[in-house]
């Protein structure tokens, strides 16, 4: 199977949703395809790429055995091209479903785009330090704006 191309492909579909996230107008439409073409999307490849990994279809070239319960059982999934792509998409996935709830919650509170979108970059940069600069700035933000829900 070729990694490589399924590693570019999940991150083009990343960034494309992020982009979208960040920069067009947040129609309900919009939203909901971010959801579910991007969201969903790398869900089910991650799914199918986990399974695959875990019952062996997909050869572990990494070495040991596959398990969450040690580091090195952790160690041997993502010592492969399968698995670290499988582990990136799990992170992609993630990070792009935080974004769009920071989006909603952002708009729903009446928090400017521009507040919004250096929170979004960091969220798609580095998942949960986004969202803690978001948790820190979401209640403050608002109560000054009055929008505090």
């Amino acid at each position: 199977m070729a990694w490589t191309a399924i590693f570019g492909m999940v991150n083009v579909l990343a960034l494309i949703a992020w982009a979208a996230l960040i920069l067009l107008p947040r129609w309900p439409a919009l939203l909901s395809a971010i959801l579910y073409l991007g969201v969903g999307l790398l869900c089910s490849i991650y799914a199918s790429g986990l399974i695959g990994l875990l019952t062996g279809v997909i050869p572990n070239t990494g070495g040991g055995g596959a398990d969450f319960t040690t580091i090195a059982g952790v160690r041997a999934i993502f010592a492969s091209d399968a698995g670290v792509t499988i582990g990136w998409t799990h992170y992609l996935a993630f990070d792009l479903f935080v974004g769009i709830w920071i989006a909603r919650d952002g708009d729903a509170k009446g928090i400017s785009r521009f507040v919004q979108a250096p929170v979004l970059l960091a969220t798609f940069v580095a998942g949960p330090l986004g969202l803690l600069v978001w948790l820190a700035l979401r209640e403050p933000v608002a109560r000054r704006q009055g929008r505090f829900r």
